[in-house]
Parts: structure tokens; sequence; C-alpha cells
């Protein structure tokens, strides 16, 4: 009887790794786990706080210790094998890492790096391996904010917003990679000095893999740094030269700390000894070259994914030449090569909860809820709050804003579910093609018939509700596929993805729902009007 072969994907992200088995020949998810980087023994003692950062030196500047990246990878594996998986059927694995997060490697790294490609029974552990390979200690992450003047001189660098849209394909956002390294290079100059690789913590975990400090960056996420020109794919000469403008040793210096650009499911080399020695894997696993959480959680759909979570998520596929004029979107490649564009609205259902419990109703009481929203015909009522600065459209934060002096529920509730998707659908149209495909749908509010059919209304077009998958699911997805590609074999990830995520039935749109929506002094063209309304007021 043929061995069962399993594909792992991992997913480093702000909280926690985790990591999900799938069987390739029956499509069956077969494991799943998280390690909390705060909750779990092994991994609490490095220094992060309630946010999951370290203490931060001066306000907006995020970073976390990468020895915890490397003491959750044993930690996972010593689970997995005390599991009872057979991680000697484990015949690729692939990875994703948070977006924007990166690593800065010394010279040493690549000898330190080395030394997991030997047999060597009873080796340490990671984090005593290679905890003198960084030549920065610490890992900047998305949630850096204090790259304000950096970011500034690379977009007029390169000639200001259009120009940088067009050439990285989004306006250099305060987190991306390039201009985080420019602000470590301006404020320690000694460490970007003894730099000699930045990795991508999606393309770091391949190297700790591998054991090769020099593994390529896949140019999914390489979109979020800054320094790609998105439709080359391939390191953007005015991108680097106005990030590197000043900096020692000038853009030189700069690009020969950057790794090669690859495919997100290429095949960078097999697993490292260290692993087969201590774990149990296979000689023979794979390595791919991964990618970011965003381009990773997009893979099991091939069409457009809108995620209702505390903050929503909207992904559109595109043709890789529609970009966003405005900016608020960024332009990407999922971990399969396909081109998308992500928009995320931080205000989400977050505030939704906050307008129930303003009714008396707890976090989980939905029933009640429910019942208002069929109560109210779609297209007649706005409700809005911003509690939080949003980034989708760009504007700062406000308190509830209602027509009604004495609201119900029924109208509270409705306002704020159809101002909140509105904003979503009015921002995205400059990107989002007219198709009758469906919309695929993930989150909780997918268990609300009454928040899809209005859904379904706004975009005018069906709606299908998916499983959560998360980017881990997505890795190991995408990890078969490359597995496929390398041996030349054909492979439906369609399919496969199907069987592993389970879709529901498409909720069609009502015509009376369209119409309320759409069209000449509608819902929508008065959302707008609205809100710019309100934006104007409530500037960042």
């Amino acid at each position: 009887m043929p061995r069962r072969r399993l594909t792992l994907g991992l997913d480093s992200s702000t909280q926690s790794l985790s990591a999900v088995v799938i069987d390739i020949d029956t499509a069956e998810k077969c494991f799943e786990h998280s390690l909390d980087y705060r909750a779990d023994a092994r991994l609490n003692r490095f220094g992060i706080g309630a946010d999951y950062i370290l203490p931060p030196r001066e306000e907006g500047e995020a970073e976390q210790p990468p020895l915890m990246y490397l003491a959750s990878l044993d930690a996972m594996f010593a689970d997995m094998r005390e599991a009872g998986v057979a991680m000697e059927n484990i015949v690729v694995i692939n990875t994703s890492g948070q977006q924007h997060g990166h690593v800065y490697l010394n010279s040493d790294a690549e000898v330190l790096l080395g030394q997991l490609t030997n047999r060597n029974e009873g080796t340490p552990p990671l984090q005593t391996l290679l905890k003198d390979a960084f030549a920065y200690p610490n890992a900047p992450i998305w949630m850096t904010a204090n790259t304000v003047a950096q970011t500034d001189a690379v977009r007029n660098g390169v000639g200001g917003k259009a120009e940088m849209i067009n050439f990285s394909g989004s306006d250099a956002p305060l987190r991306f990679t390039g201009t985080v390294m420019r602000r470590v290079g301006e404020q320690f100059p000694e460490h970007y000095a003894t730099t000699a690789k930045v990795q991508l913590i999606s393309s770091f975990i391949p190297a700790v893999l591998t054991g090769n400090a020099n593994v390529p960056i896949d140019y999914g996420n390489a979109c979020g740094m800054s320094l790609m020109n998105y439709r080359s794919k391939t390191w953007d000469p005015a991108l680097l030269a106005a990030t590197a403008q000043g900096l020692p040793g000038d853009v030189e210096e700069f690009q020969s700390k950057l790794p090669t650009l690859v495919r997100p499911d290429s095949v960078v080399g097999s697993l490292a000894a260290y692993y087969i020695e201590k774990y149990g894997f296979e000689g023979r696993c794979a390595v791919i070259a991964g990618s970011g959480d965003n381009p990773q959680a997009k893979v099991p759909v091939a069409g457009d994914l809108l995620s209702l979570g505390t903050s929503f998520v909207n992904m559109v596929s595109t043709d890789g030449d529609t970009l966003d004029p405005e900016g608020f979107a960024n332009a990407m490649y999922d971990g399969i090569n396909r081109p998308f564009m992500f928009g995320c609205r931080t205000n989400g259902a977050m505030v939704w909860d906050a307008v129930r419990n303003n009714y008396g109703l707890a976090k989980e009481e939905y029933a009640p809820a429910e019942a208002a929203l069929r109560e109210a015909a779609p297209g007649q009522f706005m409700t809005f709050w911003q509690p939080k600065t949003e980034s989708f459209p760009v504007s700062g934060a406000f308190d509830l804003i209602r027509a009604a002096a004495q609201p119900t529920l029924s109208e509270d509730y409705t306002g704020i579910i159809e101002t909140s998707l509105a904003a979503v659908y009015v921002y995205s149209a400059v990107f989002t093609k007219q198709t009758q495909a469906p919309l695929f749908v993930t989150g909780g509010a997918t268990d609300s018939p009454e928040i899809m059919r209005r859904v379904a209304g706004i975009w005018n077009r069906p709606t299908l509700p998916v499983e959560k998958g998360g980017a881990a699911l997505g890795a190991a997805i995408a990890g078969v596929k490359a597995l496929h590609d390398a041996a030349n074999e054909s492979f439906d990830i369609e399919a496969f993805s199907a069987s592993v995520l389970k879709r529901g039935e498409p909720i069609q749109p009502h015509p009376e729902d369209v119409e309320a929506y759409h069209g000449e002094g509608k819902y929508l063209e008065r959302f707008r009007e609205k809100y710019e309304q309100i934006m104007a007021e409530h500037p960042v």
C-alpha cells in the first residue's frame, strides 16, 4: 500500500505560529494546531507585551524578537510529532509570514544556517544555533508607523503619489518594508552596515528550513516592500534609488542586501538534516518559497474574496495591470502567482458589535439583531461610526452619526451594516470588474441571511459563503500545486480547494435590493456624498 503524502502549511503571524496538514491524495485536513506566543510556556519568554510586540522605544515602533520565530518552529515540530503526525510522510512544506515583517541577517548567517544541513544528533535548539545570525536584533513588523519621513522621501524621490503607485502598485504605506529598512539604516547605521541580507519573515522561515541564508523572496510578498516593480516583478531601479538615497553605500549597497525574486510557488530547496534527525522528517521533503499571509489566504479562492471579520478585507482578482489610483488598496500576487488588489477596512464587524451593544445585546447575541434586519428594507438607513482611524478609505476616527434623533435597533443596525459594506464596495469599484461570477464571502457574517442578502444587493452579484481558511491552509494548498508543477504533473487547484474548504449555496441578489442600492440618486450615491462630507470633517 503506498504511503500517504502530506502537505504542511505554516503561518508565522503576529500572535502565533499555526500549522495545517492536508492529505494530498484525499484532500482531507488531518492536523491543525496553533501556538500563541504569549500563552505557550516555551514562547512567552522573549519580552513581548500584551500587544505582541517588544516595548517600543518611540511611538510607532513595532518589533518582535526573531528568536521567538525560531523557538516556535522547534515547538511546533515537537508538538506535531507528539500528536502522532507521520512526519516522514510530509513531502512538501510551504510557509506564510505576516506581510512586511523582516529580519536583518549578518555575514555569519550563511555559515550558521549552513550548520542545519549537517547530520548531528542531539543538536541544540534553533534559537541557540542561530542567535548570532542577526545584524539588527529585532524584526520590524506590519504595525510599524514611525516612517512618515521615509515614506515621504521615497514617494517624492520617484516623482509623487501617481508614480509611486505606477511603479510599486501601492502608495508607500508606512509599514512597507523598504521604508522601514531606510529608517533602520538612518537610525542604526552600524546595524545596517553589518547586514548581509534582509529576509521577509515569509522567506526567513524557508531559509531556516533549508539552511540557506540566501533563499529568494517571492514576488507576491515583495509587493509589500515598496521596492519591486509590480508589473515586471523585478527590483525597480527608481524605487531602490529613492529608498537608498543618503544611506551608506547608496543604492549598490542597498540592493546587495536584497535576495533574488521568484514565484511564490517555487521550490527553493529540501528540508535540512536538522529536522530529519530531530523530528523524523523525510530527506526529500521540498520547501517552497512561500509568501505573505494575505497572498496565502487568497489561494483557496480563484475569484473575489470578501472577509467580514473584526476588520473587513476585500481581495479582488485583477488582470495585473489594474491599480487603485487613490492608493487606498495595494496590488499583490497571491501564493500561486495570481494578481489581485487588497483593501482592508479597519472599522469592520467590531462596529456592528458596538451598535448592538448600545441596545443591550451581548457580543454573541445575534437573534434579536437578525430580526431587526428583517424589519428594515435594504437601502433605507445610514449610520456612520469609525472608532478607529480608517485605512480604506483613509480617514479619521469619529463618533456615531445618524439621521434619526431617536433611532431604533432596526434603523441603527441596518444603517451601520449597509454603510460599512457600501464603503468597501464604493472604494473598490475602480479596480473591480463588473461580473456575475460569485463573490466569495467568509467570516461570521455568513451565518446571517439578512447580511448576506445585503452583500448580494450591494455587489449586484451572487454571493457564495465559504468556510474560513486562513494563511496556513492556503500555504498548504499552494504547496500541493508547487509539488505537482515541479514534477510537470497537472493539478486542479480549484477542485482541491473546494474539497478542503467547504462552500455554501450561492445567494442571488434580489432585484428590488439592487434597485434600492444602485442608480442615480439611490443609496450608494447618497452614501458616497454623505461619507465624503464626514471624511472631510474628520481628516487623519
